[in-house]
């Protein structure tokens, strides 16, 4: 069964480790020896922050910009002392604007295939991270961006972000799982809609149908996703790799396989370090001090 594969997944202990990438300073990990073309890059108070950074292309996303995120969030992955990533895009007009055009337009049907793979896997790998990654929409979440915003495990936008699934007017469908995700968010209506038209919606819109959690001043975008993530960080970090797991993988199952591989999380979360303090930090009135074990 599916959920025997989630469960051999979910009793891997976390465990504490210095990554082969980051050095400390003065409390700030900076992640140096990657070399990054098109990211920024760092890691500060268990928070990473990923920006895609080519604003005289609208952060468009290229072979490039993809290999890169690969490796940033396979280094999340593996950093224990990571525990929620924001990704955002550089500047005030764009998160991801799309695909690069010039690149997609050389591409062969057997390169495109291989192309559509590679992209899929990266947000694969973002949308099954085992930490929860926040997109702070700045702009701009076109095509291949809007695909990438919603392999986040929630988004926020600002009050001038535009939201769409544009690739019909290329002659083209959406390859990097906006078919696939974007109904199983917002609904098959409202995504037949995006997928169908190609048009943009708004910030406003994006709330209203679900897409987006939060429609904020461009300002306050970072400032509420840091509020967020600390939230996050405070509680038991296999408590919230656990619950992500339950959520991606059970919505894939039959409701009774999902709840088969609830109780199963349920269990081995009994059986941490983390379920012993949090139960006795409640009943002793006083904060706990979860160690993700």
């Amino acid at each position: 069964m599916r959920w025997l594969a989630s469960l051999c997944l979910c009793v891997s202990v976390v465990k504490d480790f210095e990554p082969r990438h980051a050095t400390e300073i003065g409390g700030e990990r900076l992640y140096t020896k990657m070399n990054f073309q098109n990211l920024k890059f760092e890691i500060k108070d268990h928070i990473a922050y990923v920006t895609i950074n080519r604003p005289d292309k609208l952060n468009a996303l290229n072979m490039a910009v993809m290999t890169e995120l690969r490796e940033a969030f396979t280094a999340i992955k593996d950093d224990a002392e990571v525990r929620v990533a924001l990704l955002t895009g550089s500047g005030e007009k764009a998160f991801v604007a799309g695909a690069d055009i010039g690149e997609l337009n050389k591409n062969n049907p057997v390169e495109a295939k291989a192309y559509t793979h590679k992209g899929q896997a990266v947000l694969d790998l973002i949308e099954n991270l085992g930490k929860p990654v926040i997109a702070c929409i700045n702009g701009y979440a076109l095509g291949g961006g809007c695909e990438l915003a919603l392999a986040c495990t929630f988004r926020i936008a600002s009050e001038n972000a535009k939201l769409g699934q544009p690739e019909v007017k290329l002659g083209i469908i959406a390859g990097y799982g906006g078919s696939q995700r974007l109904p199983r968010l917002v609904g098959k209506g409202p995504a037949f809609q995006m997928l169908l038209t190609g048009e943009q919606i708004s910030a406003a819109e994006a709330h209203r149908i679900g897409l987006i959690n939060e429609v904020l001043p461009q300002a306050q975008l970072i400032p509420r996703a840091e509020e967020i993530a600390k939230k996050i960080i405070a509680n038991a970090p296999l408590a919230v790799q656990y619950t992500l797991e339950a959520v991606n993988k059970g919505m894939e199952m039959p409701l009774a396989e999902g709840l088969f591989l609830e109780a199963t999380l349920f269990a081995v979360a009994c059986a941490t370090e983390d379920k012993k303090e949090g139960t006795s930090a409640f009943l002793e009135k006083r904060a706990a001090q979860f160690k993700g074990r």
